[in-house]
């Protein structure tokens, strides 16, 4: 265990490659991918030591690992990334996260900026009106009755489409066609339930967006052509997840795991890592209430998407023939997947935990959608709201090194004390139109606590792992319009 003041010993592997080597009662290294200015951020909090606490867990293989996007968070540090056998190794709520398949979807149309350009207030307005957002919000679809919402927990985002919001192809290009395996809505509880019934199809509050953005810079024309990207061109970026169901799902299962922990005898070095072996009853519980929450996330951004296509159509008074509007790829992070890879030669089935962090599996690879298969699967990566997002796709590499993962988003360097402090006196909505982009939010206080100089630079953060061979770069995103909660 890592003491609270005690330095972490790190080892330069390469240029973007660091590893803090095995003490104590670590069972692997742990590694982290940064440059030079991104180790120093991660050494300004605690998640350096959780990345060695993480390496604690029983059964986990390889090595304890962490994206350059890395902050502490609850008990695995966010960015953080483990694979545990599935015998003898353990499942982690914390190694998941309290918003569950929080992801990213990107949509695709035919309009180019130089046709929004001068309409982007109204479309941001549109979007505001259309998608609900801010804490508790609710009202962007009926009620859901308990019989309803238990059919999205076992559907996904088939329910949404099946119900009018969207089609058939949007399942195509969603991380596992939008639906987990494994839910059992019986494994939740009616705390959880209740939460659910009225946040379907909302964006909720904190870091979660609706972005408008454009196509400014293609780093792969080749790959940019096979995902339907071009510059110029204007896209919706939609970042969210499982709302305070999935928070509510987490909650409810760390509290079990705990008296797990003791029921198993499992040493750990901080509470925050409660957990329980995959093979216990209660593992499994956990793994179908896990699904459940990533099911809901996924018909949530489903129905999202097809709200502010409404809503975007409404604003530039086009059809939906005019729009064009596609989804490019869903993809999640704050997972746990039961998936195989390769570890020392040989085929190993592990417990992939991703937590902020995303999957980057490489072309060939079976999981990736037929669209993509020879490309690799699309990895989307937000940045803040003043910043631009981007476009990558996984690599044969990232399968060798870390068990086909990449990073997720900035990462904060600020918290939202902090940045609300940094914001006191200063217009941040001039300051952004200003940059070119029009935003609009629940309150002054979520343009404060996600202001850019509260994360990290993305730019930074993509380009290392591009240059670690990791995910590769395909496009850039420059953001025009923006809704927070």
């Amino acid at each position: 265990m890592q003491e609270k003041n005690e330095p972490i010993h790190l080892n330069r592997i390469d240029e973007f490659l660091w590893e803090i080597p095995v003490t104590g009662r670590m069972r692997v290294p742990g590694r982290i991918y940064a440059d030079d200015r991104l180790i120093r951020a991660g050494q300004q909090d605690r998640s350096i030591a959780q990345v060695a606490n993480v390496a604690e867990l029983p059964g986990i293989v390889g090595y304890s690992l962490a994206m350059p996007d890395i902050h502490w968070g609850y008990g695995f540090p966010i960015g953080g990334v483990a694979a545990t056998r599935l015998e003898g190794g353990v499942i982690s709520p914390g190694g998941v996260g309290y918003d569950i398949n929080c992801g990213v979807r990107l949509v695709a149309t035919d309009l180019q900026e130089a046709e929004v350009r001068e309409r982007i207030r109204d479309i941001v307005h549109a979007l505001y009106r259309h998608v609900p957002c801010g804490l508790g919000s609710h009202g962007a679809i009926e009620k859901l009755s308990d019989k309803a919402l238990r059919q999205v927990l076992r559907k996904g985002s088939r329910w949404a489409v099946d119900k009018g919001y969207g089609n058939e192809k949007d399942l195509e290009k969603t991380e596992d066609t939008g639906c987990m395996e494994g839910a059992d809505p019986a494994k939740v509880s009616e705390r959880a339930v209740k939460r659910g019934l009225s946040q379907l199809g909302t964006l909720g509050s904190g870091n979660h967006f609706l972005e408008v953005g454009v196509v400014d810079t293609v780093y792969d024309p080749r790959l940019a052509g096979v995902l339907g990207l071009e510059p110029g061109q204007v896209t919706m970026l939609i970042h969210t997840g499982s709302r305070g169901f999935g928070y509510q799902v987490c909650d409810d299962s760390l509290k079990v795991m705990l008296h797990v922990v003791r029921k198993h005898g499992i040493d750990l070095p901080d509470r925050q890592l409660a957990c329980a072996p995959l093979d216990s009853q209660e593992g499994k519980d956990y793994l179908a209430a896990m699904a459940c929450a990533a099911n809901y996330a996924w018909a949530n951004r489903q129905i999202i998407m097809a709200l502010a296509t409404r809503a975007l159509g409404e604003a530039m008074q086009a059809t939906p023939s005019e729009l064009k509007a596609r989804l490019v790829y869903d993809v999640s992070h704050n997972m746990a997947k039961l998936e195989e890879h390769v570890w020392k030669g040989k085929p190993l089935k592990v417990c992939v935990h991703r937590k902020g962090a995303t999957r980057a599996f490489p072309g060939g690879n079976p999981k990736v959608p037929s669209p993509y298969r020879d490309v690799g699967q699309p990895v989307l990566i937000p940045g803040d709201m003043g910043r631009a997002s981007f476009v990558c796709v996984g690599t044969d590499k990232a399968m060798e090194k870390t068990f086909g993962s990449t990073s997720h988003g900035a990462g904060r360097v600020m918290s939202r004390s902090q940045a609300k402090k940094a914001a006191k006196g200063r217009s941040l909505a001039r300051e952004l139109e200003d940059k070119g982009i029009h935003v609009m939010a629940e309150g002054r206080t979520t343009l404060a606590e996600e202001m850019p100089e509260a994360y990290k630079d993305v730019e930074s953060v993509v380009d290392v792992m591009h240059s670690a061979g990791i995910s590769k770069k395909v496009v850039r995103l420059r953001p025009i319009g923006v809704v927070k909660g």
